[in-house]
Formats: C-alpha cells, sequence, structure tokens
C-alpha cells in the first residue's frame, strides 16, 4: 500500500473543492482532490464539459447556473494539483491519513490539512410506497439530465417544496416532459414566517427574480400548480401507478408513471461525523451541520470545511468559501501573512454576504413539512438497507430506546450500507416525536468507517504504484 503526504488534502471536486484547490495551488501547495465521479464539478456542475461536447442541447437548456461551472472547471484543471476521479473515500484517521478506494485497489495518504468538501444530497422522503419502481427525486431526475440528457418518460409528477423542485420542474418543462402537476407540501404558514425576511431578500433580487421565471415557465406550460398538499401515497403493483393525496380536505388520486419527490437537500456528513467533528442541529431547515469558524475550520486540528456540507447555500457561496479555506489554509502553512490572508479573502466575504441575503427568507419560506419528515403510517419503509419500518422504530421506543442510537441498537436502522444516509433524518425525526423531544435532543447516528462499503478483497489488495492524476 502506497503512502504519500500532501499539503492539503480536498475530498470532494464541486464547486467548493475546485476553488480551495485552484486557490491553495496559487500559493505553491502540493494539493491531492478526490472525488467519487468521473469528472470534476460535483452535482451542481455535472458533466458540464461532457455535456456541452456531447449534448449541446442539453447544455443549453440547462442554462447559466450550470454552465458557469466550465469556468471553475477549467481553472481548476490548469493547475498544478493531484486530481484523482473515481476514488471512493471509505476511512480518515485523527493524523488526517486519508483511506480510498481506487480501481479496486486500497490507498492512503497523509495531509498536513485535510478539507472535507463532499457537498449536500437531497433529503431522502418517506411516503408510503417511496420505494416503488418510478419513484425518484427531484435532483436525482436534475442529475440524469446533466449527465445522460435523460429525462423520466410517460406521465410524471413533482411533490415536495424547495428552490430545487422548481428548477427541476422548469427545466423538464422546457425538455417537453409530459408533467401532470407540481403538488407544493409547503404549509401556509411559512409565508408569514418568511415575509419579515423580504425586504433582506431584495438585496439578492436576481434570485427572486430567477424563482419567479422558473414558476412562470411552468405555468405557461400548462402545468397544474396545487399548494398545501398532504397525505403524499404512492401506490402500484410492481412499479408505480396512482398518487394518493389531499388538497383543501379532499382526497384525490392521479394516475402517474413517474414521482419526483423533494423536501430540500442537506449537508453531507458522514466524512465530518467520523472524523468526530462538532456538529449543530439546524431547526429551520431540519438536518445537522459541522460547527464551523469564519474560514471553514471544525473542531478538530487541522480538519476544515467547504461548501454545502457546512451549511447549504448553493454554488456561489460553496466556490467563494472554497476560496477562504484555500487562503486559509496557505496562511497556516506559512505561505502567505495573516494580512495577505485577511486582504484576499475581501472579496469572497462580499460575494458571500451578498449571495446569503436571500437565505433567510428561502429557508423560512422552504421549511421542511414535519407531516412529511416523521410519516405516521407504521407500515411506512424508513431504512431501505435493513427493512425497517416507522412502527419497528416507534417499537423500539416503546422497549427502551432514548436516543437514535438506541433506535438503532434495537432495530439495526442506520446498520446498512448506506451509514444512516439515507434513514437518519427521519428515523431520528420519529424516535424525537415518540419520545416527545426535539431531533436535537434524539441526535444522530455516530460516525463509524467504512463510511462507503469496501470489501475485505479490496483491503488486502495493495496498490504500489505511484499515483497519477
Amino acid at each position: 500500500m502506497m503512502e504519500k503526504t500532501f499539503d492539503l488534502v480536498i475530498i470532494g471536486a464541486g464547486p467548493a473543492g475546485m476553488a480551495a484547490a485552484v486557490e491553495a495551488a496559487g500559493h505553491k501547495l502540493s494539493v491531492l482532490v478526490l472525488d467519487e465521479q468521473p469528472e470534476a464539478g460535483g452535482q451542481i456542475y455535472r458533466s458540464v464539459n461532457t455535456t456541452e461536447r456531447l449534448r449541446p442541447e442539453t447544455y443549453a437548456l440547462l442554462g447559466d447556473d450550470y454552465q458557469n461551472g466550465k469556468k471553475l472547471q477549467l481553472s481548476f484543471h490548469q493547475t498544478s494539483v493531484t486530481y484523482l476521479s473515481g476514488t471512493v473515500v471509505w476511512l480518515v484517521e485523527s493524523d488526517r491519513t486519508v483511506h480510498f478506494l481506487r480501481n479496486g485497489s486500497t490507498n492512503q495518504v497523509t495531509a498536513s490539512r485535510l478539507l472535507v468538501a463532499t457537498g449536500a444530497q437531497e433529503r431522502p422522503v418517506p411516503i408510503p410506497g417511496w420505494t416503488l419502481p418510478g419513484v425518484m427525486g427531484a435532483a436525482a431526475a436534475d442529475v440524469l439530465m446533466k449527465s445522460s440528457g435523460v429525462i423520466p418518460s410517460g406521465k410524471i409528477v413533482l411533490a415536495g417544496n424547495g428552490p430545487l423542485l422548481w428548477l427541476t420542474a422548469s427545466r423538464l418543462a422546457e425538455a417537453k416532459a409530459e408533467i401532470l402537476a407540481v403538488l407544493e407540501t409547503i404549509n401556509y404558514s411559512n409565508y408569514l414566517r418568511a415575509l419579515p425576511c423580504l425586504p433582506q431578500a431584495l438585496l439578492a433580487n436576481e434570485f427572486l427574480l430567477k424563482g419567479l421565471r422558473m414558476k412562470s415557465v411552468v405555468r405557461k406550460a400548462g402545468i397544474e400548480v396545487l399548494s398545501g398538499v398532504t397525505n403524499l401515497h404512492a401506490e402500484g403493483e410492481e412499479h408505480l401507478q396512482k398518487l394518493h393525496y389531499t388538497h383543501q380536505g379532499k382526497p384525490r388520486i392521479i394516475d402517474v408513471d413517474t414521482l419526483l419527490l423533494h423536501e430540500g437537500v442537506v449537508p453531507n456528513i458522514q466524512l465530518s461525523s467520523q472524523l468526530g467533528c462538532e456538529h449543530d442541529w439546524y431547526e429551520l431547515q431540519y438536518y445537522w451541520h459541522p460547527v464551523l469558524d469564519e474560514w471553514g475550520n471544525t473542531s478538530i486540528d487541522g480538519v476544515a470545511v467547504a461548501g454545502d456540507v457546512g451549511i447549504v447555500a448553493g454554488a456561489p457561496v460553496a466556490e467563494a468559501s472554497g476560496h477562504l479555506a484555500g487562503l486559509d489554509t496557505a496562511y497556516r502553512l506559512d505561505r502567505i501573512s495573516k494580512k495577505q490572508r485577511d486582504d484576499a479573502a475581501k472579496f469572497f466575504r462580499k460575494k458571500i454576504k451578498h449571495n446569503n441575503a436571500i437565505r433567510p427568507f428561502l429557508e423560512r419560506l422552504y421549511s421542511p413539512n414535519p407531516e412529511i419528515l416523521t410519516p405516521k403510517e407504521d407500515s411506512t419503509l424508513i431504512c431501505r438497507c435493513e427493512e425497517i419500518t416507522a412502527g419497528q422504530i416507534r417499537k423500539s421506543v416503546e422497549l427502551g430506546a432514548l436516543d437514535l442510537n438506541g433506535a438503532k441498537a434495537y432495530t439495526r436502522c442506520g446498520m446498512g450500507q448506506c451509514q444512516g444516509r439515507m434513514c437518519g433524518l427521519a428515523a431520528a425525526g420519529i424516535v424525537a416525536d415518540t419520545l416527545g423531544k426535539s431531533p436535537r435532543e434524539v441526535g444522530f447516528y455516530r460516525g463509524r468507517p467504512p463510511v462507503k462499503p469496501v470489501t475485505l478483497a479490496q483491503l488486502a489488495k495493495d496498490e504500489n504504484e505511484t499515483i497519477v492524476s
């Protein structure tokens, strides 16, 4: 097994990871970037070069938000960084030794400083029937469009809430997909909660205008839009056939081939949790996030976080936070002075401040609906890996579980290959609801290696060749 040391190891090649690499390499640091995808860009800028080259019509359809990634990706590839795509990080030790799997072999490198830039993930939405073929996340459908130009076939319904729901709906509408309806699960009280934040949001009015344009595209396409929808229930024999829901107190049924669910995105905290970084509960958006200082440093010495894995704020903020982390790394490794770091950071802090002006408004308006996040039906599957239902989790509380990890011990919920990535927040909501506590009080799963599946054969296979990008 080959070992090598870098000044900075970055896990994730999305907007934050690429920006941090560009910044750090510009200050003559040795940088290694590890990423699971075949092409740099993360989920936001996924396959941007390939899409432009092979699917120019899709590239044009995805618009400026997507195309902006090309410039950053070009800057990234012009640096001296070592970039390893198709790489799965499965363990990070306290001395910042990073263990990863690539080409079927395990490797390890050691970092003077480590940056976790693994981004966000779409929040799983465990409604009854959500595991049926034909039910998927709205963001997953957006990723399919970027990576292969594929759009869902047949009759489509989008259900949930959040900006990405509308972005996906507008893109699919422009792609002439057969969308029957957009069903918003938003609570009407959210409008009142968000209203006081509107004056601040107007400081970044381009985002408000973008949202209005997306909704206009959907409505001009003649797509039905219903708000205040509850009691979502997917039904079918071997695949999705019908969607049940309630609107204005009346139960409804719609025939559908594809259901795209979305209730926002949440930080992908598997690595920061496995490292033992301190985390905090963000009530407005119902997720855990690492506790960070103004440069993205965590509670663990030498470990920083950049991008949506910290607080979800979108690609422009993620990119700026990556630059800040790169500057701070250069300062801490004695490449630049404190004044040089602080002066260079002013531009990026200004960018973050502008882009974040919209966040208080959006986060109140699109606060997730607890009714959907904590399913009432005992038969609803929560843990797909271990096939654990909501009823089994509630039963574990009756048997004596006092927190989420206690429920895990009773049920095996969260012990599967995804390590709680798919079930953790929903299971925590059920335990908290049953105990009459807040999700903060019941905690989250303890992060344990391997973060991603790795076989014994792969662990036994040493990689003695020199790492090359």
